[in-house]
Protein backbone atom coordinates (compact mmCIF):
# COMPACT_ATOMS: atom_id res chain seq x y z
CA UNK A 1 0.00 0.00 0.00
CA UNK A 2 0.68 3.73 -0.93
CA UNK A 3 2.13 5.28 2.22
CA UNK A 4 3.50 8.57 2.94
CA UNK A 5 5.53 8.64 6.39
CA UNK A 6 5.54 12.12 7.73
CA UNK A 7 9.19 12.78 10.23
CA UNK A 8 9.33 14.88 12.15
CA UNK A 9 13.27 15.96 11.68
CA UNK A 10 15.44 18.04 13.97
CA UNK A 11 19.50 18.16 13.08
CA UNK A 12 21.17 20.08 15.80
CA UNK A 13 24.60 20.23 13.58
CA UNK A 14 22.49 22.65 11.61
CA UNK A 15 23.48 26.69 11.69
CA UNK A 16 20.33 27.59 13.06
CA UNK A 17 18.42 24.22 14.48
CA UNK A 18 14.66 23.96 14.47
CA UNK A 19 12.77 20.97 13.88
CA UNK A 20 10.46 20.39 10.39
CA UNK A 21 8.62 17.72 8.92
CA UNK A 22 9.74 15.66 6.08
CA UNK A 23 7.67 13.78 3.76
CA UNK A 24 8.44 10.06 2.34
CA UNK A 25 6.48 8.11 0.48
CA UNK A 26 7.07 4.15 0.48
CA UNK A 27 5.16 1.20 -0.72
CA UNK A 28 4.98 -0.88 2.22
CA UNK A 29 2.80 -4.36 3.06
CA UNK A 30 -0.50 -3.57 5.20
CA UNK A 31 1.38 -5.88 7.78
CA UNK A 32 4.57 -3.91 7.98
CA UNK A 33 5.19 -2.06 11.11
CA UNK A 34 6.24 1.69 11.55
CA UNK A 35 9.56 0.79 12.66
CA UNK A 36 9.69 -1.22 9.27
CA UNK A 37 8.97 1.90 7.30
CA UNK A 38 11.58 4.14 8.98
CA UNK A 39 14.27 1.69 8.19
CA UNK A 40 13.14 1.53 4.52
CA UNK A 41 13.27 5.45 4.32
CA UNK A 42 16.57 5.05 5.62
CA UNK A 43 18.69 2.44 3.90
CA UNK A 44 16.72 3.57 0.67
CA UNK A 45 15.59 7.20 0.95
CA UNK A 46 17.92 9.19 3.05
CA UNK A 47 20.59 7.67 5.32
CA UNK A 48 20.46 11.08 7.38
CA UNK A 49 17.90 10.20 9.58
CA UNK A 50 18.11 9.39 12.71
CA UNK A 51 16.15 6.72 14.84
CA UNK A 52 17.08 4.25 17.39
CA UNK A 53 16.03 0.75 17.73
CA UNK A 54 17.07 -2.47 18.36
CA UNK A 55 14.50 -6.36 18.86
CA UNK A 56 11.91 -4.79 16.79
CA UNK A 57 9.65 -7.49 19.08
CA UNK A 58 8.64 -4.87 21.46
CA UNK A 59 11.15 -6.09 24.35
CA UNK A 60 13.66 -3.52 24.47
CA UNK A 61 11.83 -0.22 24.10
CA UNK A 62 14.12 1.21 22.11
CA UNK A 63 11.76 2.42 19.62
CA UNK A 64 9.78 4.62 21.44
CA UNK A 65 8.25 7.90 19.72
CA UNK A 66 4.66 9.40 18.71
CA UNK A 67 3.04 8.18 16.13
CA UNK A 68 -0.13 10.52 15.23
CA UNK A 69 0.05 12.34 17.96
CA UNK A 70 0.40 9.18 20.62
CA UNK A 71 3.60 7.73 22.24
CA UNK A 72 3.88 4.25 21.01
CA UNK A 73 6.69 1.59 19.72
CA UNK A 74 7.21 1.74 16.46
CA UNK A 75 8.02 -1.90 16.41
CA UNK A 76 4.42 -3.30 17.60
CA UNK A 77 2.64 -0.44 15.31
CA UNK A 78 1.05 -1.79 12.25
CA UNK A 79 1.15 0.11 9.16
CA UNK A 80 -2.69 -0.95 8.65
CA UNK A 81 -3.72 0.32 12.46
CA UNK A 82 -1.34 3.97 12.28
CA UNK A 83 -2.62 4.47 8.44
CA UNK A 84 -5.09 7.44 8.35
CA UNK A 85 -7.73 8.17 5.36
CA UNK A 86 -4.65 10.41 3.93
CA UNK A 87 -2.77 7.19 4.14
CA UNK A 88 0.22 9.31 5.85
CA UNK A 89 1.72 8.54 8.98
CA UNK A 90 3.00 11.32 11.45
CA UNK A 91 6.19 10.14 13.44
CA UNK A 92 7.74 12.36 15.78
CA UNK A 93 10.55 11.63 18.68
CA UNK A 94 8.83 11.31 22.35
CA UNK A 95 7.52 14.00 24.01
CA UNK A 96 8.94 15.20 27.95
CA UNK A 97 12.17 14.77 26.66
CA UNK A 98 14.76 16.56 24.93
CA UNK A 99 15.86 15.79 21.38
CA UNK A 100 18.91 14.54 20.22
CA UNK A 101 18.60 14.15 16.52
CA UNK A 102 15.39 13.44 14.56
CA UNK A 103 13.41 10.93 16.52
CA UNK A 104 16.03 10.21 19.11
CA UNK A 105 15.10 11.79 22.50
CA UNK A 106 17.81 11.83 25.53
CA UNK A 107 16.30 9.39 28.51
CA UNK A 108 18.48 10.89 30.92
CA UNK A 109 15.90 12.42 32.94
CA UNK A 110 13.68 9.27 33.07
CA UNK A 111 16.83 7.12 34.35
CA UNK A 112 17.27 10.17 36.84
CA UNK A 113 13.35 10.33 38.11
CA UNK A 114 13.83 6.34 38.46
CA UNK A 115 16.73 6.22 40.11
CA UNK A 116 15.09 8.74 42.38
CA UNK A 117 12.95 6.08 44.14
CA UNK A 118 15.65 3.45 44.56
CA UNK A 119 14.55 0.50 42.34
CA UNK A 120 16.36 -2.21 44.84
CA UNK A 121 15.10 -4.57 47.39
CA UNK A 122 16.04 -3.36 50.89
CA UNK A 123 15.11 -6.06 52.89
CA UNK A 124 15.17 -6.00 56.91
CA UNK A 125 18.43 -5.69 58.69
CA UNK A 126 19.93 -8.00 60.19
CA UNK A 127 20.09 -9.90 56.17
CA UNK A 128 18.84 -13.44 56.75
CA UNK A 129 20.90 -16.29 56.26
CA UNK A 130 18.68 -18.40 54.15
CA UNK A 131 16.66 -17.14 51.09
CA UNK A 132 12.89 -15.41 51.75
CA UNK A 133 10.55 -17.15 50.21
CA UNK A 134 7.49 -14.74 49.17
CA UNK A 135 4.20 -16.23 48.73
CA UNK A 136 2.88 -16.71 45.55
CA UNK A 137 -0.62 -14.80 45.83
CA UNK A 138 2.16 -12.16 47.20
CA UNK A 139 3.89 -11.91 44.41
CA UNK A 140 1.22 -12.61 41.27
CA UNK A 141 0.18 -9.17 41.54
CA UNK A 142 3.41 -8.10 40.90
CA UNK A 143 3.73 -9.94 37.57
CA UNK A 144 2.66 -7.30 35.51
CA UNK A 145 4.25 -4.41 36.55
CA UNK A 146 7.71 -6.32 36.40
CA UNK A 147 6.68 -6.61 32.81
CA UNK A 148 7.79 -2.93 32.44
CA UNK A 149 10.36 -2.37 29.31
CA UNK A 150 11.21 1.20 30.22
CA UNK A 151 10.37 2.53 27.16
CA UNK A 152 9.60 6.44 28.40
CA UNK A 153 6.34 5.81 26.45
CA UNK A 154 4.09 6.92 29.41
CA UNK A 155 6.57 9.58 30.30
CA UNK A 156 6.34 10.79 27.10
CA UNK A 157 2.39 11.43 27.07
CA UNK A 158 2.30 12.46 30.75
CA UNK A 159 0.22 15.39 31.11
CA UNK A 160 1.38 16.39 34.37
CA UNK A 161 5.45 16.40 33.22
CA UNK A 162 4.47 18.99 30.57
CA UNK A 163 3.50 21.32 32.92
CA UNK A 164 5.89 20.46 35.91
CA UNK A 165 8.88 18.81 34.84
CA UNK A 166 9.93 18.08 38.23
CA UNK A 167 7.09 15.40 38.77
CA UNK A 168 8.82 12.46 39.43
CA UNK A 169 6.39 10.41 36.29
CA UNK A 170 4.74 7.35 36.05
CA UNK A 171 7.06 5.01 35.22
CA UNK A 172 9.00 5.58 38.10
CA UNK A 173 6.18 5.49 40.50
CA UNK A 174 5.17 2.53 38.83
CA UNK A 175 8.48 1.19 39.37
CA UNK A 176 7.99 2.17 43.24
CA UNK A 177 4.64 0.21 43.50
CA UNK A 178 6.61 -3.00 42.66
CA UNK A 179 8.89 -2.33 45.64
CA UNK A 180 6.24 -1.38 48.29
CA UNK A 181 4.32 -3.68 47.67
CA UNK A 182 6.93 -6.76 47.47
CA UNK A 183 6.65 -8.72 51.14
CA UNK A 184 10.58 -9.11 50.85
CA UNK A 185 11.42 -5.17 51.12
CA UNK A 186 11.27 -3.50 54.65
CA UNK A 187 11.28 0.00 53.73
CA UNK A 188 7.86 0.30 52.59
CA UNK A 189 6.84 3.17 55.10
CA UNK A 190 9.81 5.11 54.44
CA UNK A 191 9.39 4.95 50.57
CA UNK A 192 5.37 6.32 51.15
CA UNK A 193 6.87 9.08 53.16
CA UNK A 194 9.32 10.46 49.87
CA UNK A 195 6.77 9.56 47.46
CA UNK A 196 4.19 11.79 49.52
CA UNK A 197 6.31 14.46 49.25
CA UNK A 198 5.30 17.36 46.21
CA UNK A 199 6.00 15.94 42.78
CA UNK A 200 5.26 12.80 44.02
CA UNK A 201 2.25 10.79 44.09
CA UNK A 202 -0.06 12.82 44.54
CA UNK A 203 0.22 15.32 41.39
CA UNK A 204 -0.86 12.59 39.03
CA UNK A 205 -4.08 13.80 37.51
CA UNK A 206 -5.54 10.12 36.57
CA UNK A 207 -5.72 11.36 32.72
CA UNK A 208 -5.27 8.12 31.85
CA UNK A 209 -3.14 8.63 28.96
CA UNK A 210 0.15 6.45 30.67
CA UNK A 211 -2.37 3.59 30.52
CA UNK A 212 -3.71 3.95 26.98
CA UNK A 213 -0.22 4.02 25.63
CA UNK A 214 1.71 1.43 27.40
CA UNK A 215 2.77 -1.16 25.42
CA UNK A 216 2.90 -4.10 28.09
CA UNK A 217 0.08 -3.47 29.95
CA UNK A 218 1.41 -2.15 33.20
CA UNK A 219 -0.96 0.51 33.89
CA UNK A 220 0.89 3.03 36.02
CA UNK A 221 -2.22 4.93 36.80
CA UNK A 222 -3.47 2.31 38.73
CA UNK A 223 -0.05 1.65 40.39
CA UNK A 224 -0.21 5.44 41.68
CA UNK A 225 -3.95 4.71 43.12
CA UNK A 226 -2.77 1.61 44.82
CA UNK A 227 0.46 3.47 46.15
CA UNK A 228 -2.23 6.21 47.40
CA UNK A 229 -4.41 3.66 49.26
CA UNK A 230 -0.90 2.21 50.83
CA UNK A 231 -0.33 5.48 52.28
CA UNK A 232 -3.60 5.76 53.66
CA UNK A 233 -3.28 2.59 55.26
CA UNK A 234 0.22 3.11 56.88
CA UNK A 235 -1.29 6.57 57.96
CA UNK A 236 1.59 8.51 56.51
CA UNK A 237 0.88 12.42 57.21
CA UNK A 238 -1.44 14.23 55.07
CA UNK A 239 -0.65 16.60 52.25
CA UNK A 240 -2.79 18.67 50.07
CA UNK A 241 -2.81 15.62 47.87
CA UNK A 242 -4.16 13.14 50.55
CA UNK A 243 -6.79 15.79 51.87
CA UNK A 244 -8.33 16.43 48.51
CA UNK A 245 -8.74 12.70 48.16
CA UNK A 246 -10.33 12.29 51.35
CA UNK A 247 -12.38 16.00 50.94
CA UNK A 248 -13.55 14.73 47.70
CA UNK A 249 -15.11 11.14 48.63
CA UNK A 250 -16.93 12.53 52.02
CA UNK A 251 -18.36 15.46 49.67
CA UNK A 252 -19.87 13.40 47.51
CA UNK A 253 -21.29 10.43 50.66
CA UNK A 254 -22.71 13.31 52.12
CA UNK A 255 -23.82 15.33 49.26
CA UNK A 256 -24.24 13.05 46.42
CA UNK A 257 -22.64 15.73 44.44
CA UNK A 258 -19.36 17.96 44.63
CA UNK A 259 -19.28 20.94 46.29
CA UNK A 260 -16.34 22.51 44.66
CA UNK A 261 -16.08 25.44 47.13
CA UNK A 262 -15.65 23.21 50.40
CA UNK A 263 -13.78 20.51 48.15
CA UNK A 264 -10.80 24.03 48.50
CA UNK A 265 -11.45 24.99 51.59
CA UNK A 266 -10.59 21.54 52.90
CA UNK A 267 -7.73 20.93 50.78
CA UNK A 268 -6.06 23.60 51.84
CA UNK A 269 -7.49 24.80 54.86
CA UNK A 270 -7.73 28.47 56.25
CA UNK A 271 -3.94 28.50 56.82
CA UNK A 272 -3.39 28.67 52.89
CA UNK A 273 -5.53 32.06 52.90
CA UNK A 274 -3.53 33.09 49.49
CA UNK A 275 -3.99 30.34 47.77
CA UNK A 276 -8.23 30.47 48.87
CA UNK A 277 -7.92 33.87 47.70
CA UNK A 278 -6.21 33.09 44.60
CA UNK A 279 -8.79 31.11 43.06
CA UNK A 280 -11.47 33.39 43.75
CA UNK A 281 -11.78 35.11 40.18
CA UNK A 282 -11.75 31.05 38.83
CA UNK A 283 -14.80 30.42 41.81
CA UNK A 284 -16.74 33.51 40.59
CA UNK A 285 -16.26 32.84 36.40
CA UNK A 286 -17.73 29.49 37.33
CA UNK A 287 -20.62 30.16 39.80
CA UNK A 288 -21.67 32.39 36.91
CA UNK A 289 -21.17 29.85 34.01
CA UNK A 290 -23.75 26.99 36.45
CA UNK A 291 -20.28 25.11 36.64
CA UNK A 292 -20.31 24.86 40.02
CA UNK A 293 -23.36 24.77 42.82
CA UNK A 294 -23.72 27.16 45.92
CA UNK A 295 -21.47 26.28 48.87
CA UNK A 296 -21.79 25.35 52.66
CA UNK A 297 -25.88 25.51 53.73
CA UNK A 298 -26.78 26.31 50.76
CA UNK A 299 -25.45 23.15 48.71
CA UNK A 300 -28.15 20.11 50.44
CA UNK A 301 -27.36 16.56 49.35
CA UNK A 302 -29.30 15.69 46.50
CA UNK A 303 -32.65 13.47 46.48
CA UNK A 304 -31.83 9.76 46.49
CA UNK A 305 -28.90 10.28 48.60
CA UNK A 306 -29.77 7.12 51.20
CA UNK A 307 -28.62 5.15 47.85
CA UNK A 308 -24.79 6.62 47.11
CA UNK A 309 -24.12 6.01 51.25
CA UNK A 310 -25.57 2.54 51.20
CA UNK A 311 -22.95 2.21 48.17
CA UNK A 312 -20.16 3.87 49.80
CA UNK A 313 -20.91 1.37 52.78
CA UNK A 314 -20.76 -1.32 50.60
CA UNK A 315 -17.36 -0.77 49.26
CA UNK A 316 -15.79 -0.26 53.09
CA UNK A 317 -17.57 -3.94 53.95
CA UNK A 318 -15.82 -5.33 51.25
CA UNK A 319 -12.08 -3.22 51.21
Amino acid sequence: MNTTLRIRRFNPEQKSPSPFFQDYQLDLEASDSVLDGLIKVRETLDDSLALRCSCRGAICGSCGMRINGHAALACKTKIISATTESHTIQVEPMNNMPVIKDLITDMSLFWEKIRQIQPWLQPAKPIPEAEHLAPAEAMNHLSSVMTCIMCGVCVSDCTVLEVDSKFIGPAALAKAYRFVADPRDAATKQRLTTLNEPEGMWDCTRCMECIQVCPKGVEPMDRIMSLRAMGFDEHIPSTNGSRHAESFTDIIEHKGMLDEPMLAIRTFGFRNVGRLIGMIPIAIQSFRRKKIAPSGPLHRAIPGIDQIRRLFKRVRSHS
